[in-house]
């Protein structure tokens, strides 16, 4: 507790003031953690002083909340990027530099030099000549073993085939918690295991009423985890930085409401930094329809990846390469006459065809199912054991 009062201190973290006048102070506590290595043994106890700003009230205490957290992708394409380069976190092959750096850091701020990244954010990270590899091992034998699930037979995918999960399925669970605390957990794992995507979009939403047939649904996750807990990204260090994106809708695929599912994935050369699978809020009338939203989804994530690549000073061609399988989707794309089938999305069409007229992407058709990896299909939601063995 000292420690954590004394690295406030140092690192200016507040400042004495004058209580406006009708305000009250907001109150703070100590919240304390066991910092465990990659292998579960000890690191260090922690403990870290929080305000306590539950008690804040919205519009008299603040107006908008923020937290500048970086995402999980900008982190997957920072490695996706070091592995390349040949350097991790600190972008240098001048050993001088990097120690100057270091110092220079260590002037402004209280650091630690931990050495080879090896552990990082709950991500196990091993490093070779042929490029780095992320996983959450650890993290996924505790889910099992919390769950009980640690001596279970094994199977081959993450949901059955073919499974139309409803909210009007089984019993409700007594303990709606035991549910929602599992799925987030799949849902934190989710940033090494883009496999279990899909199946953990479908459980996600149903959260408000689980059922005992959604827990037995999540529990065949845990099941599928269990045959390969350590297996993850890999960043392979011959890959090009050029990105290159594949998208797929799942059109009415929810029995209660009718609306698709979007998917899509996003490689940094051979690396897969960024992927999703989301229920839509609205239903779409056809199949053309569902594609083409599915494709102004993944085009909205490549905008946002291209200027952070520039900001990042890493040289990319201008057009980003995104690759499609839908006759429909085509005519679309290429037709500026608006009709019928058009109407609902306007907007995404102006999105798609302003991007590519302006050199931002880059469209090319192709056979999903023979150019894409098994781990496409996976994250797309093709779900067959071929395909996930």
């Amino acid at each position: 507790m000292l420690a954590e009062l004394n690295a406030l201190e140092a690192n200016n973290t507040w400042i004495l003031t004058t209580l406006p006048e009708g305000k009250q102070p907001i109150g703070c506590k100590w919240v304390y953690k066991v910092k465990l290595k990659a292998n579960g043994s000890l690191e260090r106890y922690k403990a870290r002083l929080v305000a306590k700003g539950y008690t804040q009230q919205e519009g008299l205490d603040y107006l908008e909340t923020f937290s500048p957290i970086a995402k999980f992708t900008s982190i997957r394409l920072l490695f996706a990027i070091a592995v390349v380069k040949d350097d991790i976190l600190i972008t240098s092959n001048d050993p001088k530099a990097v120690t100057q750096l270091k110092e220079s850091l260590d002037n402004q701020f209280k650091l630690k030099d931990l050495g080879n990244l090896k552990y990082f954010l709950g991500l196990e990270v091993a490093r070779s000549s042929k490029g780095i590899s992320l996983c959450q091992r650890k993290y996924a034998l505790e889910i099992l073993s919390d769950s009980g699930l640690l001596g279970s037979r094994p199977v081959t995918t993450p949901i059955e085939q073919n499974i139309k999960l409803s909210a009007l399925d089984g019993v409700p669970l007594d303990d709606a918690s035991v549910y929602k605390r599992l799925v987030g957990r799949l849902l934190y794992l989710m940033v090494t295991r883009p496999d279990i995507g899909y199946s953990v979009q479908k459980l996600s939403q149903f959260l408000a009423k689980p059922t005992n047939c959604h827990l037995n649904a999540a529990y065949r996750v845990l099941k599928y985890i269990k045959a390969t807990p350590g297996k993850g990204l890999f960043f392979p260090s011959s890959s090009s930085l050029h990105l290159k994106a594949f998208f797929y809708s799942d059109w009415a695929s929810y029995l209660d409401t009718r609306r698709l599912v979007t998917g899509y994935c996003v490689f940094l050369g051979d690396s897969l930094i960024s992927w999703k699978s989301k229920k839509q809020h609205t239903v779409s009338r056809s199949s053309a329809e569902a594609e083409y939203r599915a494709m102004a989804a993944v085009v909205w994530e490549l905008m946002w990846l291209l200027p952070l690549l520039t900001n990042l000073q890493v040289p990319h061609p201008q057009e980003a390469l995104l690759f499609y399988d839908s006759q429909a989707t085509l005519h679309i794309e290429t037709n500026l006459v608006y009709h019928e089938r058009t109407k609902l999305i306007e907007l995404d069409c102006h999105l798609v065809r302003e991007k590519i007229q302006d050199g931002l992407v880059r469209t090319l058709q192709c056979n999903l199912s023979k150019s894409t990896s098994r781990l496409d299909d996976q994250i797309l939601g093709h779900l067959s054991v071929s395909k996930f063995s």
